[in-house]
C-alpha cells in the first residue's frame, strides 16, 4: 500500500509517500512544492492542481491522507486554503482514491503518545522510526511524513482516535 500525505497550503505544499507492506512502513519520499509567488488565487490553484496531479501520477498511492485545517484568526487565509484543499480533494476523488484526514493533536499523539509535543520532538521521533541519518529538511517538509506514518498505523487499528 501507498500513503501519499499532503499539507495543504496555498504558497507551499508538503508531502511525504510511505509503503506499507503488513506491519514494514518504509518512507520513500517527501518534500514541498511551490506556487509562484505574488500571483492570484485562481492561478496558485491550478497549479496545486497539476503538482497534485503529478505526484499521485509518479507514486501512484492507494490512499491520501490530508492534515485538517484549523484557523483561529485569519478567515481569509482558512478560506484560500480550504479551496486548495479541496482542489487536493477533489483531484483524489477523481482518482478513485481513500481520503483520509487528522487533525495535528492526532498526529502529536500517535507519535509522541503527548498532545502538547513540540516541533522539533515529533521531527525526532520520524528520525527514529525511520532510521534517517539526520532530521528531515526543510522542517516543514518533515511534517508531511507525520501523517502518512499515522494512517499506517491506522490501518492496523494502532491509533485509538
Amino acid at each position: 500500500m501507498i500513503i501519499l500525505w499532503i499539507d495543504p497550503w496555498t504558497t507551499t505544499i508538503w508531502y511525504s509517500v510511505i509503503k506499507k507492506e503488513s506491519w514494514k512502513i518504509e518512507l520513500i519520499d517527501y518534500w514541498i512544492f511551490k506556487t509562484t509567488p505574488k500571483i492570484p488565487l485562481n492561478d496558485k490553484i491550478y497549479e496545486i492542481w497539476n503538482d497534485i496531479e503529478s505526484i499521485i501520477d509518479k507514486y501512484n498511492p492507494n490512499i491520501i491522507s490530508i492534515e485538517k485545517l484549523f484557523f483561529q484568526n485569519n478567515s481569509k487565509t482558512a478560506i484560500d486554503v480550504a479551496q486548495a484543499r479541496w482542489v487536493i480533494v477533489y483531484k483524489s476523488m477523481k482518482k478513485w482514491l481513500q481520503i483520509q484526514d487528522y487533525t495535528p493533536l492526532q498526529v502529536k499523539k500517535a507519535i509522541t503518545w503527548n498532545w502538547k509535543a513540540n516541533k522539533l520532538q515529533l521531527q525526532t521521533a520520524i528520525k527514529i522510526l525511520f532510521w534517517l541519518s539526520q532530521i528531515p529538511k526543510p522542517d516543514d517538509a518533515a511534517d508531511a511524513i507525520w501523517l502518512a506514518y499515522i494512517w499506517a498505523l491506522n490501518s492496523n487499528k494502532l491509533l485509538n482516535q
